[in-house]
């Protein structure tokens, strides 16, 4: 059997991180090499993070374990830093953003040195953007930004839906800030779509009240709108709140398509890791509402770029982005988002990226 050239080590603990992970390797093989993804198996549920990024980390050992005994493949990449943690074959190591930035304490009492051997030793780090490369631990391995692409999704109709967010996660994500801002700023008739999230479980959440989101995904990787709606939600009554749709889990092109019907996008993150759904919003031309937060948020500068009074107070921001929208908030939107096409990203995976790889293999 021939040798691969990459095998990509797949923690996969969210659909972003899944579709970050099938971007990447479909990016290499555009770029002739030849790619085998190994998925590690989903482990149980744990209470903490540094107990289910233990059990996320032993599972991704023994799938590239398997994979390198069965494939022998010239390099190996490793998708997010928990994948990277026990590995068995140092690798390059593929993350949103590190323990060192997002394990903070308790939550990350063993991720963090190891982390830090792992990315000095590392042959490459390969970060989605430069700041999460700027939260890695020094010293630290070269580095090859590579960001996931993202694209329009599709022709844009009519706009007739007011605003849209996503619930996955939604303690990390501000759901309950978002909710109160809503109930603030809505006008009667206008309404917000949940994605990611059905009513349920939006109920369990707030009867359970926040206990942390250890059954995120483990790691580094951002959850998008179709993924896992796990995580507590703030405490509180179980009603939904008025004006409030709950659209529960949804595939990636009935997702697309409410956002190319949605006016705004809103979001108040307690912390971004990358943001990957914000920049899927940008680029189907929602208006993106939003407030500052810790990380490597990636779409945060574009928002401010594009309209700064988006950014900031959410209930104000969601009420300019409806009443006075900017004409060409679109148009210019995609023209920030060149960095993220498609074709730019299979550049520096085919000039910088895959060299790196197979010169160090």
């Amino acid at each position: 059997m021939t040798r691969p050239d990459v095998l990509l080590v797949s923690l996969g603990g969210t659909a972003g991180l899944r579709e970050a992970d099938e971007a990447l390797a479909s990016s290499l093989e555009r770029a002739g090499a030849s790619v085998v993804v190994a998925a590690a198996e989903r482990p149980r549920e744990w209470r903490t993070y540094a107990a289910i990024e233990l059990a996320w980390a032993l599972a991704a050992r023994s799938a590239a374990r398997a994979a390198i005994d069965e494939h022998r493949p010239r390099a190996v990449v490793y998708s997010s830093t928990t994948a990277a943690l026990l590995a068995p074959r140092p690798g390059a190591i593929r993350f949103d953003a590190p323990a060192a930035g997002n394990r903070p304490g308790r939550h990350g009492v063993w991720q963090r040195p190891v982390e830090r051997r792992r990315m000095r030793d590392a042959p490459l780090l390969v970060p989605w953007s430069e700041g999460g490369l700027a939260e890695a631990p020094r010293p630290h391995a070269d580095a090859v930004v590579v960001p996931v692409p993202v694209e329009p999704s599709g022709l844009v109709g009519e706009r007739d839906v007011a605003a849209i967010t996503y619930g996955a996660n939604p303690v990390k994500k501000g759901l309950d800030r978002v909710l109160a801002a809503w109930e603030a700023a809505r006008h009667e008739g206008e309404e917000l779509i949940v994605a990611g999230l059905d009513e349920e479980g939006w109920r369990r959440a707030n009867t359970a009240g926040p206990r942390g989101a250890a059954s995120r995904g483990a790691g580094s990787g951002g959850a998008s709108a179709r993924g896992q709606s796990s995580g507590a939600g703030p405490s509180g009554g179980s009603s939904a709140p008025e004006g409030v749709r709950f659209a529960g889990m949804l595939s990636r092109s009935d997702y697309r398509a409410l956002l190319r019907r949605a006016r705004v996008f809103v979001c108040a993150p307690r912390r971004e890791d990358y943001g990957i759904a914000q920049l899927e919003a940008l680029a189907d031309g929602c208006q993106l509402v939003t407030a500052p937060s810790p990380g490597p948020y990636a779409a945060l500068p574009l928002a401010r770029e594009l309209d700064a009074r988006l950014v900031g107070g959410i209930a104000e921001g969601i009420r300019t982005a409806l009443d006075d929208p900017r004409d060409d908030y679109a148009a210019r939107a995609g023209e920030l988002l060149a960095p993220w096409r498609r074709e730019v990203v299979d550049a520096v995976v085919r000039e910088q990226l895959l060299p790196r790889l197979v010169s160090r293999a």
